[in-house]
């Protein structure tokens, strides 16, 4: 990621795959969730998902690497929180293993970008932190 070219969150790639991941919730699993009656779990699973990009979303508007790396924290706390639910459906019934195993697949995609992106936020942290002054040179 190149920080001259990025201009909205629209365009971080841990947003993209959240984006997919909080879609393929709403497009497919939430269907299922309210056909059998279980609103409790479906709105669950749409909050988190939501939440997911918001954090990325918010923590990108704060210009400030650690700042942005505490908001991403939130956000791979919410995915692992649609990872629970998902592997709730799954447990008792309420999606077929395929759809789990898609589901599942889009966590993983979501977690590895969001962790690169979270290890490059704290390595610009560390680049733009000011350096301890050098001993004089008669030390």
């Amino acid at each position: 990621m190149n920080e001259e070219t990025t201009r909205t969150f629209e365009e971080l790639e841990a947003w993209q795959a959240g984006r997919e991941l909080r879609m393929f919730v709403f497009r497919e699993i939430v269907p299922l969730l309210k056909h059998q009656r279980e609103y409790d779990l479906s709105d669950q699973i749409k909050r988190a998902s939501r939440s997911v990009t918001h954090n990325i979303a918010e923590g990108h508007g704060r210009y400030h690497y650690l700042d942005n790396c505490r908001f991403c924290s939130q956000a791979r706390g919410s995915l692992n929180e649609v990872l629970d639910q998902l592997i709730t459906c799954r447990d008792d019934s309420l999606i077929p293993d395929p759809l789990y195993e898609a589901g599942r697949g889009k966590f993983n995609t979501t977690l590895r970008i969001l962790n690169g992106y979270m290890s490059w936020l704290k390595r610009s942290a560390l680049r733009q932190a000011p350096k301890p002054p050098k001993p004089p040179s008669n030390c």
